[in-house]
Order: structure tokens, then C-alpha cells, then sequence
């Protein structure tokens, strides 16, 4: 029977996945292509604005022919917006904590093009690490903890330290 063998099956889901390498900025996105397989084109796309109305006009245009996207970025200041936008599109993507990429030793040249191209190869080859993604509530959580959290090391500096209610 052709086709039943489990390591067939893999290598037909794979060659209908493009994996795509996110360079995330404040302002700008670059984007980097990998097609699947060991021999697959890799290849820059370029610089978008970080606008969702941007960003989903090229997330149209690399999903047509039916091909299965996935993304990947470093975590950083700019959120989980991102990620939202993407998997709300139906796309899956991963958002990788940026201790945990491996590196060349004596890779010390950063560059938006040739990070977004490093994540997707890595993407690619399947050694990236996600990370847990929290949802809007925790997020806004997080986000509450960290406002509240320099007014009460703002205190300890001073020495005002709050010891709780006083009892009569």
C-alpha cells in the first residue's frame, strides 16, 4: 500500500507550508519567506509598516493558492498584538523568547533583514522554543502589576514602607 508509511505523510503536510520570519519593530515589520523543504527558496520580502490593515494585505497576498502559513517572531515591547492579528486570520504563529534562539558563535552582526531570515530558516527547521502567549485578560493583569510596581519600590527607596493596618 503506497502512502501509508507515517514519514509520507509528513513530508506532504510539510511541502504546503510557507514559513515566514518576523523582524517586529514599533514602527516596521520586515519579513523574511522560507518554503518548506530542506532545499526550499529563502528569500527577503521586505519592510512593512506595523499597521494591521498592512499587515493583512500581506498575510492575503502570501496565503493565496490555498498554502498553509506559518509565523514567527521574538518577543519583545511591542506585545502580542501581532500574534493576535495572525491566529485570528487563521494562521499559526509563534512568538519565540529571544534567549532561546541558537546563534552562530562570532554572529554578532544584528540586522532587521538578516534576523527576520535567521527565524524563518530556524522556523523551518523546527529548532525555535515558543512561548506561552497570555490572552487579553492576563495581559491587562501584567500590565496593572507593572504600573502599581514602581510607586512601591519608589516607597522602599524613601523608606516609607507600607506594614499593613495598624491595630487599636
Amino acid at each position: 500500500m503506497a502512502g501509508t508509511e507515517p514519514h509520507t505523510w509528513r513530508a506532504d503536510l510539510m511541502d504546503n507550508i510557507t514559513f515566514v520570519g518576523l523582524d517586529v519593530h514599533k514602527a516596521t515589520v520586515c519579513v523574511a519567506v522560507a518554503e518548506s523543504g530542506r532545499d526550499g527558496e529563502v528569500r527577503q520580502l521586505g519592510v512593512f509598516e506595523n499597521r494591521p490593515d498592512v499587515l493583512s494585505r500581506m498575510v492575503t497576498r502570501l496565503g493565496k493558492n490555498g498554502r498553509r502559513l506559518s509565523f514567527c517572531y521574538e518577543a519583545g515591547p511591542c506585545g502580542y498584538g501581532l500574534q493576535r492579528l495572525l491566529t485570528g486570520a487563521g494562521h499559526e504563529c509563534v512568538v519565540v523568547a529571544p534567549s532561546l534562539i541558537p546563534i552562530k558563535a562570532g554572529d554578532r552582526v544584528k540586522t532587521d533583514r538578516r534576523d527576520a531570515t535567521m527565524l524563518a530558516k530556524l522556523h523551518r527547521a523546527g529548532e525555535l522554543t515558543a512561548i506561552w502567549v497570555p490572552d487579553q485578560a492576563h495581559e491587562a493583569m501584567r500590565d496593572l502589576v507593572r504600573r502599581a510596581r514602581p510607586r512601591s519600590a519608589c516607597w522602599a527607596r524613601r523608606g516609607n514602607i507600607y506594614k499593613g493596618f495598624a491595630s487599636p
